[in-house]
């Protein structure tokens, strides 16, 4: 494949982005949506803690 030396777009400084038609760029510069609040509840933590325990059980048991 055969490349021009210059970019086609200035803005586009790495040389992928320059080789990307301008409506497509439009779409990978928006604004993206929000950031979404995780909250931590009591239900995770119950999972979280059980599995390590039951984890911790299995490897023990292995071992003795």
């Amino acid at each position: 494949m055969r490349r021009a030396l210059v970019l086609s777009s200035e803005a586009a400084r790495h040389w992928m982005r320059a080789g990307i038609p301008q409506r497509r760029r439009l779409f990978a510069d928006a604004p993206q949506a929000e950031p979404v609040d995780w909250k931590l509840t009591a239900n995770d933590v119950r999972g979280v803690a059980t599995t390590y325990f039951a984890t911790l059980a299995a490897v023990l048991a292995l071992i003795i």
